[in-house]
């Protein structure tokens, strides 16, 4: 049943509106921060072979060797997301996580947690661009309710002029960490930096890399098992909602006096 119905599902936003409602119980019992919160985004690992990734121009091409296990040979031969992708599962992009890591056919899984408790108040999954994190923190601090001025934290990779000019614009203060090592330095100034908060904020937002382990191992996020951008946007948001369920749990428990 729940398959013939996985589309209906899927159309209606089921798990974005439990994501929300879990987020609603929370914040009920005060368990939320309104006003102090931190973004970051992770690769997640597709489910398509690097195999897969072939050129999008490609026609006919003799049957491989063994169907189940091809040899593929891609010596001198330049590969991107511009000219390749995958025949698995075309949305996957290939990304690294760092200089010098294996490159991955990839998804970018995107969190805003709130400073208080560490609970996910909102995820986006987008495809692995080098400005998805970015772009898809704006959208969701632009999707918090209410009128007032948030705090956002956030690592080096949101140092750019335009994520700082684009928080303030939507009336958010920019508290991600400096990267004084790239070209023209911080979009963080003295101004911000120097206020308790900012330190605050930086101690806080490495909490979200908890949420990020759960996922990862505790719900087996690592390896996706579901392609196209919709559905794995649709499970990592359960996930999501599922985590806040344990944590709040917890503190439920905490709260109980023994």
């Amino acid at each position: 049943m729940f398959t013939k119905n996985r589309d209906r599902l899927l159309e209606a936003e089921v798990a974005k509106e439990f994501l929300a409602r879990v987020v609603a119980q929370a914040r009920e019992k005060g368990w939320t921060s309104d006003e102090h919160f931190t973004v970051d985004g992770s690769l997640l690992e597709a489910w398509a072979s690097v195999k897969s990734f072939q050129p999008k121009d490609q026609k006919g091409s003799p049957p491989p060797d063994d169907p189940g296990n091809p040899t593929v040979n891609y010596r001198g031969e330049k590969r991107s997301n511009e000219t390749h992708e995958s025949k698995s599962d075309p949305e996957a992009q290939m990304a690294r996580k760092g200089s010098g890591k294996e490159a991955k056919l990839s998804y970018s899984g995107n969190l805003l947690v709130e400073n208080r408790n560490g609970l996910i108040v909102d995820s986006r999954v987008w495809e692995a661009t080098g400005t998805a994190e970015r772009y898809a923190a704006l959208e969701m601090l632009q999707d918090l309710p209410g009128s007032g001025r948030v705090t956002v934290g956030g690592d080096k990779g949101f140092d750019t002029a335009d994520f700082v000019r684009e928080c303030r614009n939507i009336w958010v203060t920019p508290h991600v960490a400096q990267n004084t090592g790239r070209r023209g330095g911080s979009a963080i100034d003295s101004r911000t930096a120097r206020h308790a908060s900012y330190a605050i904020s930086q101690k806080k937002r490495k909490r979200i890399e908890e949420c990020f382990g759960w996922l990862k191992t505790i719900a087996l996020l690592r390896k996706l098992r579901h392609r196209g951008t919709l559905k794995v946007d649709w499970i990592f948001t359960f996930a999501c909602a599922a985590y806040n369920l344990v944590r709040m749990r917890n503190l439920m428990r905490s709260a109980v006096p023994a």
